[in-house]
């Protein structure tokens, strides 16, 4: 099939990539010149592991291309995919969806034949309505059909999320396009995907609430790690004995930081602000919302309590930056708030992070990068790991760190307390 992903993003392009993968002519566009010309060249924009060598391929095949014209690139598809960003308003919590209808506009004036129109964005719900109401403004609905199709891609798994997807969620009662879109899918619902038809309407609730309630899980097992270390209890144990029930399940029962990224934060706030809209309070969410922006500040006091308040001159370092392991990604890293309260309170910060030095920290006095694990822990008072990168699983610390007196803080609890007691090392865990 032939198809437009308007939006070289996260989504589009890991989407675009996968769906040339699956044999089809797929032509990604962007109105960065700079990023589509880097893409012709075989340089990727974002961290994502696999995705350049499958660029590679697909681009080498002609079956992926990529360009700045929209409208040639809309004229010679048949399904065309919104992908552009939704992020949150600023001073706000809604989503900002004007990139959305900046597309529609453009869409409406390249449709000369029937064409289906998919939101791949994360969207709230009636977006569709609106992208529909832009575009039937100067084309005959019988020429287009507006359908959401959300995206559940993790950021470092997002081309096995793709290929083997757990559902793919069709919003659209127009039984053509159901068609074409299950023979689009039909090489992913023959390993075992669930293909789910729905209304549009339902589609882009199910996205919205299935990250909702994926941050729920979050939040709530950091809550109960909190209570954990006052009981002196592990609180590895409550999440394993908890994901054991085939209702409840072990996945995102790991406390840690808190949670971060393209989707939790801003979705959990959007759906809120869509549920105020309808007159409909969303307090369980509000919560989480509310308990997740405490997060770093708890931790930072735990900080504060480890060096028992001496945060003066003390040399600390992070190893990991982003939000999660196997991504570039900092939107809501929760060490961008730590790092400049620490900062403020005297500290000397060192980092290293696998994906290289980040731009948010380039300005901050008395923050540097370190190029690999030893040198930057080899000064340090204090090691905080803060993303769970396999690079981080099994460090010789007593070996790398020149100085006698230090201590750990494993914010993921990736090493075992009773390992490193025996090692006679100083460290914390989260929840326990």
């Amino acid at each position: 099939m032939k198809l437009c992903m308007i939006g070289t993003g996260y989504v589009g392009l890991v989407s675009g990539v996968c769906f040339s993968d699956l044999g089809n002519d797929v032509i990604c566009v962007d109105r960065d010149t700079k990023k589509i010309e880097n893409l012709k060249k075989g340089i990727i924009p974002i961290y994502e592991p696999g995705l350049d060598e499958l660029v590679l391929k697909n681009y080498k095949n002609d079956r992926l291309k990529f360009s700045t014209n929209l409208k040639d690139s809309i004229s010679k598809s048949d399904i065309v995919f919104i992908c552009v960003g939704t992020p949150t308003k600023k001073n706000g919590s809604a989503a900002d969806l004007s990139q959305i209808f900046d597309v529609a506009k453009e869409i409406r004036s390249s449709i000369s034949k029937f064409k289906i129109i998919i939101t791949k964005s994360t969207v709230p719900v009636t977006t569709g309505d609106e992208i529909e109401k832009i575009i039937s403004q100067k084309v005959s609905k019988k020429l287009f059909s507006v359908i959401s199709n959300p995206e559940f891609l993790r950021e470092g798994e997002a081309i096995r999320d793709f290929t083997y997807p757990d559902r793919i969620i069709i919003g659209c009662n127009d039984k053509k396009s159901n068609t074409i879109l299950k023979n689009l899918y039909s090489p992913l619902i023959s390993k075992g995907a669930k293909y789910v038809n729905s209304s549009r309407r339902s589609a882009e609730l199910i996205k919205y609430a299935s990250n909702a309630f994926l941050a729920t899980k979050i939040t709530f097992i950091n809550e109960l790690a909190n209570l954990c270390e006052k009981l002196d209890i592990n609180v590895e144990d409550i999440s394993i004995g908890m994901g054991l029930d085939k209702r409840i399940g072990g996945r995102f029962l790991r406390a840690g930081p808190a949670y971060g990224g393209s989707c939790f934060p801003k979705d959990t706030k959007a759906i809120t602000t869509t549920a105020d809209k309808f007159k409909t309070n969303l307090s369980v969410i509000k919560s989480v919302i509310k308990s997740n922006e405490n997060r770093s500040s708890l931790l930072l006091k735990r900080i504060f309590d480890i060096l028992r308040g001496k945060i003066k001159k003390k040399k600390i370092c992070f190893l990991g930056v982003t939000f999660k392991a196997n991504t570039d990604d900092m939107r809501d890293s929760p060490c961008l708030s730590m790092i400049p309260s620490l900062i403020k309170n005297g500290a000397v910060i060192n980092y290293f992070d696998p994906t290289g030095e980040k731009k948010e920290f380039k300005k901050i006095r008395n923050v540097s990068f370190s190029k690999d694990i030893s040198s930057a822990i080899k000064d340090s008072d204090l090691i905080i790991i803060h993303t769970e990168w396999n690079d981080f699983k099994s460090i010789n610390f007593k070996k790398n760190i020149i100085k006698k007196k230090f201590t750990i803080f494993d914010m993921r609890n990736i090493y075992s307390l009773t390992k490193m007691k025996k090692q006679k090392i100083r460290y914390f865990a989260i929840g326990c």
